[in-house]
């Protein structure tokens, strides 16, 4: 399997051409803005152009539009541990600090890039094992960064800081960090990564730069499944279609191809035993179901949501509006005519209420059991 992060050279980015040959040519020419924000949505390779440009912008003797490879500050960048290459990302609070920083989990950020830097905020609040708690920046951060930046830069040329998720900045650490990102050091450039600028201070916004990446063709996809993952291209194509433009999604659908097996096989068995009205069975499956652990409950029942939902569009028709493996369609062909628009909205409530239970640790037998109650009614 290809892993991406052993080179990061911009070659090796899924898609997005144009936004790189732009920076590119920016850096060349020295006219990279001070403060650049990377928006679009997720899975585009936001945060992959981010570290392939620091990368760049770091290496001694870049090669036609690459770095080199060889030099001492591409060597270090390879771990992503660098003198002039500064990390700040969301994080959640610990027993042992109410004011985290990023240095605190660098280890951790770290094993994650190395893994991948097509990620999701809900991957990385897994890492921190925080994921019941909110990812935010904490007015520390802002505090750490000038500290790092006040210090003269190790080799002289660029200093970089890559900004993940500025979004997650409440305004008393934004409002701390705008005379820097405004006016940095010398040779220091900002990359924030950003899904949501809407929700991004507006004075952070101002001062920055915005650069639009699009969400990804599933012609794209489809190539970077079958050449790097060793896929069909049958296969390749359908989960860059249920992917919709996003290869960290089209990243999940693969790694969790055996539980989503596992999963349209529970959901199966839950709608026929609903449907059948077999008190008995229903209580099995809700036993087994409970045996699973939250995490693949959650997993589960979020899977049960996304196939009522395709289940209910299937009945008007249009292929092109289904995002369907060929095994889950070949059930709806039977199965979409009982979700309709009667029952559709409280199947999906009946769905989301159980999730927010197992969220809470409400006894996973009775839950499910009670679910499969509750769908029995709804389907009838």
């Amino acid at each position: 399997m290809h892993r991406i992060e052993e080179s990061m050279k911009f070659q090796d980015i899924i898609g997005q051409e144009e936004v790189i040959c732009q920076l590119v040519q920016q850096v060349n020419q020295g006219r990279l803005p001070h403060a650049l924000m990377l928006c679009g949505p997720a899975g585009s390779g936001k945060l992959a152009i981010a570290l392939a440009l620091a990368r760049y912008m770091l290496c001694e003797h870049p090669v036609e539009g690459e770095p080199c490879g060889q030099c001492h500050a591409c060597l270090m960048t390879e771990g992503w541990a660098h003198p002039d290459l500064h990390f700040s990302f969301p994080l959640v609070k610990t027993k042992s600090t109410d004011q985290p920083v990023s240095d605190d989990r660098l280890t951790e950020w770290r094993e994650q890039l190395s893994r991948t830097p097509y990620f999701t905020a809900n991957d990385w609040l897994a890492d921190l094992k925080g994921e019941n708690q909110q990812l935010q920046f904490y007015v520390s951060e802002s505090d750490a960064l000038q500290h790092k930046l006040s210090i003269k830069s190790s080799q002289g040329g660029y200093r970089v800081v890559i900004v993940w998720l500025p979004e997650k900045m409440p305004p008393a650490t934004a409002n701390k960090l705008l005379k820097l990102i405004e006016e940095p050091p010398s040779k220091t450039h900002f990359l924030m990564v950003c899904q949501e600028p809407d929700q991004v201070l507006g004075t952070i916004l101002s001062r920055t730069q915005r650069i639009l990446v699009p969400a990804l063709s599933e012609e794209t996809i489809a190539k970077a499944l079958s050449e790097r993952h060793d896929l069909p291209q049958e296969k390749a194509q359908n989960l860059a279609h249920i992917a919709q433009g996003s290869y960290t999604q089209a990243l999940q659908l693969v790694q969790e191809d055996n539980d989503r097996k596992e999963y349209f096989d529970l959901f199966v068995e839950l709608m026929r035993l609903c449907y059948m009205r077999k008190a008995k069975d229903m209580r099995q499956w809700a036993d087994r179901v409970a045996a699973l652990g939250r995490e693949r409950q959650k997993n589960m029942l979020e899977y049960c949501q996304r196939l009522v939902r395709e289940n209910f569009i299937y009945n008007f028709r249009h292929k092109e509006l289904n995002y369907m493996t060929e095994e889950e369609n070949q059930f709806a062909e039977k199965f979409a005519r009982f979700i309709n628009e009667r029952n559709v909205i409280p199947l999906m409530e009946e769905l989301t209420a159980c999730q927010t239970d197992i969220e809470q640790n409400v006894n996973a037998k009775m839950v499910f059991f009670d679910l499969t109650l509750k769908i029995t009614l709804l389907l009838k």
